[in-house]
């Protein structure tokens, strides 16, 4: 039986490298990650918020952005044997209301989705646009 989503609470605080690298690990990203980097990137964060579990970090998610015009949802990732419980949820409606309480009128808030997690954001309110169309390039440096 899953424990209910009360069970849970949210911190507002960036994760740790260590949490970051775990959590990233768990859910697949670590092909894709630069590891290196994590720690300023996530000190350049807007907002970031933690989910706890028994005292134990098991879900993370952050803004990240100019801080005027463009805030991102990035990085909201809950490790497997805690999903489907509404951790993720919780996460995605901190961060949204963050950006609703400290972005200017008119912010553009917006962010990249895995396959297959459209109707989950959705009920977030993001949708996609019929004219813009979300591109991205991933950088890489000759060794």
């Amino acid at each position: 039986m899953s424990e209910p989503t009360e069970a849970y609470r949210l911190e507002a605080r960036l994760p740790t490298t260590c949490e970051y690298r775990a959590i990233c690990t768990a859910v697949g990203w670590q092909d894709v990650m630069n590891f290196g980097a994590a720690p300023d990137a996530l000190a350049r964060s807007l907002h970031a918020v933690v989910a706890e579990h028994r005292g134990a970090t098991v879900g993370m998610g952050r803004l990240v952005g100019d801080g005027g015009i463009y805030f991102y949802v990035q990085d909201v990732a809950v490790l497997p044997e805690h999903q489907g419980r509404g951790v993720g949820r919780r996460i995605v409606d901190e961060l949204v209301a963050w950006a609703g309480r400290h972005a200017p009128d008119r912010a553009f808030l917006g962010l990249f989705a895995a396959a297959g997690t459209d109707g989950f954001y959705r009920r977030h309110g993001f949708e996609r646009h019929e004219e813009l169309e979300g591109m991205f390039q991933v950088v890489r440096r000759e060794a």
